[in-house]
């Protein structure tokens, strides 16, 4: 049985495996020192939020929120095994997020993806995400506190 909860720090090494081996698998070999923020989970959300998917100690999705100012979180790091893709987890993750950014009274939730990622602007779709622009070949979306997300109707 698969668990969406709050990232703990022994989950470190493989919340990063899980997120490089997704950007390796949409742009090929990576260079780690673009992603150091994956060094330290823990302290780089350490004012936000990391939530993982653990499937009886495997983990196998995780989602970020990083505050962008007083009344808005960005949406980072969602990242779902290639095998466990289309399986809810994504939408269980984002649901986790979205609750914990209103406890935090935040009023806007954004998230940006590769806009040729058709599967992931199509994730964000479906989830109720407004398009706001294209900028620098990625898709930026908004979920405000007045729209209502999918999960949540």
């Amino acid at each position: 049985m698969t668990v969406i909860r709050r990232f703990r720090p022994d989950d470190q090494a493989a919340a990063r495996s899980l997120i490089l081996a997704g950007l390796a698998e949409r742009w090929g070999p990576l260079d780690p020192a673009r992603n150091r923020d994956l060094d330290d989970l823990r302290q780089a959300f350490a004012d936000g939020e990391f939530w993982v998917a653990d499937d009886q100690g495997q983990i196998v999705g995780t989602a970020g929120l990083l505050l962008r100012g007083p009344e808005t979180g960005e949406i980072v790091r969602v990242s779902i095994a290639r095998e466990r893709r289309r399986a809810g987890l994504g939408r269980a993750l984002l649901a986790s997020l979205v609750t914990a950014a209103e406890a935090r009274g935040l009023r806007s939730r954004t998230v940006e993806t590769t806009a040729s990622w058709s599967d992931a602007v199509a994730f964000y779709d479906r989830l109720g995400f407004r398009r706001t622009h294209l900028a620098d070949g990625d898709q930026h979306f908004e979920l405000g506190l007045s729209r209502r997300p999918v999960w949540a109707t």
